[in-house]
């Protein structure tokens, strides 16, 4: 029979010593090799990207536009600079004679409407007057009732003018939004908030037209009528509008029409 090799106890602990040191330096060799190893080409990708993004230039903020807008000035075509020679700027014309220099300055291929731009003492001077001639342009009144709400609501607005009665307003109310914005809210100052709407529905189609002086400027605006009135027609719209607003309350008038160039207007 062969010889069979036994092992003692302390033989057995002294094996595994060796083992665990033979794995240590194992371990500790793979470590240094590692350290060793050079990392610039792992890293290198990252670094270029960032020195390439510190290269781009930062976009320059565009300029340009803001110059050009302030660069802008109003143009006038040819036809108007030979025009606008006409009116004396020193100088404050008669309503006859600012008609008739008015008539010379028509440009437009259109029945243009007449204008006039009144500055006055202050601001909130308002009130109406019924042109005798009208303004030329059909005013569309309504009268406020439930159906027309629910269309004012749906963003559909189909008039110039709304009159209402008090009963109503407080249905109004949830539109006021829309309509005060636009000028177009009832208002006991102008009287459209009356007992009796189809007789002032019937006025303001008549020509009645309210007035009333910008929010934080002193300036009227008004419409009294178109070219094609003539100049009696035309006078007689000026004069009623001149005695509402009041004289006193006036401090200059500018005539007008869609694309001529004022008229200093002698009140």
């Amino acid at each position: 029979m062969g010889k069979i090799r036994v092992k003692s106890f302390g033989d057995q602990e002294e094996e595994k010593k060796q083992e665990r040191k033979l794995q240590n330096r194992k371990d500790l060799k793979q470590a240094k090799k590692t350290a060793l190893e050079p990392k610039e080409e792992a890293n290198e990708p990252a670094i270029k990207d960032v020195a390439e993004s510190k290269i781009e230039e930062p976009a320059e903020p565009k300029k340009e536009q803001k110059v050009k807008k302030n660069e802008q000035k109003e143009f006038r075509s040819q036809k108007y600079q030979g025009l606008v020679v006409n009116v004396d700027k020193t100088k404050t014309y008669a309503v006859s004679e600012a008609l008739g220099l008015l008539a010379k300055l028509q440009r437009g291929k259109f029945d243009e409407t007449v204008e006039l731009h009144l500055n006055t003492i202050s601001a909130g001077i308002s009130g109406n007057v019924t042109l005798p001639n009208g303004t030329g342009k059909k005013t569309k009144v309504a009268i406020a009732d439930d159906a027309l709400i629910a269309e004012v609501e749906k963003g559909i607005i189909s008039f110039d003018i709304l009159v209402a009665t008090p009963s109503m307003m407080p249905k109004l109310a949830k539109v006021a939004k829309v309509l005060g914005p636009k000028g177009l809210m009832p208002n006991p100052k102008n009287g459209t908030i009356t007992e009796k709407p189809e007789e002032v529905a019937k006025k303001y189609e008549g020509g009645q037209v309210n007035f009333k002086t910008e929010t934080k400027t002193p300036i009227i605006h008004l419409t009294v009528g178109k070219m094609s009135f003539g100049p009696e027609k035309l006078t007689q719209n000026i004069e009623a509008l001149i005695t509402a607003v009041k004289k006193s309350n006036i401090l200059n008038a500018t005539l007008k029409s869609t694309m001529s160039p004022g008229i200093k207007l002698k009140v």
